[in-house]
């Protein structure tokens, strides 16, 4: 019975995090524990790469880190972003996420449905003669200059953040106790094998949000019991909630004996 959900995620800031709801639904709960953190690049390593993020008309963020430090950076270079300035993200709760830096203007911002990156494919056709810059972590997959290189549009990644392992105390490894780990990147994956090298997963189920993190997943020798986004499930607590719910009426189902007298 799953009871105890670690979530590898810092915990919401607004009480109306799905995950609240999810609690409730199924009486479980949520520990929100992340498994690695974010450290931005300053503006001295940022000057490095040679970008003025203003020769820019668009930017393409594929997380909320990545908005962070793109403001960040921008604030502490004193550099003015244009209200013309475009924005595009894989999926709406990362583009709702920009109101936190500029007021929210729907014909300015653009999503995709699902969360993948092919997504963004004929909503950037739409805009090609914008230039895209493209704040990225040190470690990535490559995924979005292939992407915008099949668009054939002026584009520039640049390295706004790193990942590094949040490593758990010895006090939390004692205590290392959930039914459920729920996994959103590459990085969080590698991290619990750095942290529990011994670890054996047996009934421990486990979620992946993004292809990336479901291959490493399968790479670390674990196995994967749901995954997100799909087009019936675009995040995390959909799928949670539908994975859930499936448990649930299995808990609740009469034997196959008593379903056919």
């Amino acid at each position: 019975m799953i009871k105890k959900i670690l979530v590898s995620q810092p915990r919401p800031t607004t009480d109306k995090s799905p995950y609240y709801d999810i609690e409730k639904k199924y009486g479980v709960e949520c520990v929100f524990r992340p498994f690695f953190k974010v450290e931005g690049v300053t503006a001295k390593d940022f000057r490095q790469q040679r970008i003025n993020p203003l020769n820019f008309s668009a930017v393409i963020f594929t997380s909320r880190h990545a908005i962070d430090n793109f403001f960040s950076i921008c604030k502490e270079m004193r550099i003015t972003i244009p209200e013309t300035m475009k924005y595009f993200c894989p999926i709406e709760t990362i583009a709702l996420y920009i109101q936190k830096y500029v007021q929210y203007r729907k014909r300015k911002v653009f999503f995709g449905t699902t969360g993948k990156p092919d997504d963004l494919v004929p909503l950037i056709q739409k805009h090609k003669t914008d230039k895209y810059l493209v704040p990225l972590s040190s470690v990535n997959n490559g995924d979005i200059k292939a992407l915008l290189d099949k668009c054939g549009v002026f584009h520039k990644e640049c390295t706004m953040y790193s990942t590094v392992s949040n490593d758990f105390s010895d006090e939390e490894k004692q205590k290392f106790n959930y039914d459920m780990l729920l996994f959103f990147s590459p990085t969080g994956v590698k991290a619990l094998k750095k942290n529990f090298p011994a670890f054996e997963q047996g009934d421990i189920r486990i979620g992946a949000f993004g292809a990336a993190t479901a291959k490493t997943v399968a790479q670390e020798g674990l196995r994967l019991d749901f995954k997100a986004p799909s087009d019936k499930y675009p995040s995390m607590t959909s799928a949670l909630d539908a994975y859930l719910k499936v448990r649930a009426n299995e808990r609740t189902s009469p034997p196959d004996t008593e379903r056919k007298s």
